[in-house]
């Protein structure tokens, strides 16, 4: 049987023509990549998908359906952004200025959500910008991001707060004791020292 030929931009989706998209990357139906966005190769953003102006994202991340990407976020290579995942870039909003004026892009200042190497948001998580998502972090499904989350953290709730670590496989690391980790599914092992956690043989 013959491979199936996937067009790598769908017919309805709507990219910009001075956005930048990678060689092997696909752009699913009424997904909009906005000016100057600039994605990395081997991506898939998913069906209606928001990719704002300037967004930098990485090579090999996937961005899932309806996932709101709003500048100036940046994804570095191999992150994971769930379905209805939002980042917000307003830490104040407002439609209007003090005297009642509505709001140009002169009257306020965009905050970024930045999202190390490796790392996963679950289904409809809200990051609320300025927040950094450390490298390979889990963010599970429905939490809010207030804070930034360190280094291979999995954080739940509202706000999120770390509930374990995770390993570079995703799954929930098994305590061995004298402040070493194991990966159940990989058999790495990590170190964590004073609240970080690290690959033993880093």
């Amino acid at each position: 049987m013959e491979p199936q030929v996937t067009t790598p931009v769908a017919g309805s989706a709507d990219v910009d023509d001075r956005a930048t998209i990678g060689a092997g990357t696909r752009v699913w139906h009424l997904a909009q990549v906005r000016e100057n966005a600039v994605i990395g190769q081997d991506c898939i953003i998913g069906r209606g998908a928001y990719i704002g102006p300037g967004v930098r994202v990485g090579d090999r991340c996937k961005i899932q359906n309806h996932a709101l990407v709003y500048e100036p976020a940046v994804l570095e290579d191999g992150a994971f952004v769930g379905p209805a995942v939002v980042f917000t870039n307003d830490y104040f909003p407002r439609a209007v200025t003090p005297d009642g004026r509505l709001k140009s892009a002169d009257d306020w200042v965009p905050a970024g959500v930045t999202v190390r190497a490796g790392a996963s948001l679950g289904a409809r998580a809200v990051c609320v910008a300025p927040v950094t998502i450390g490298r390979w972090a889990m963010v599970a499904a429905g939490a809010v991001v207030t804070r930034d989350v360190p280094d291979f953290a999995l954080v739940a709730g509202v706000p999120a707060r770390r509930v374990r670590w995770v390993g570079h496989a995703g799954v929930p690391l098994e305590d061995v004791g004298a402040g070493r980790f194991r990966c159940p599914a990989t058999g790495r092992e990590y170190v964590e020292a004073h609240g970080v956690l690290a690959p033993a043989t880093e």
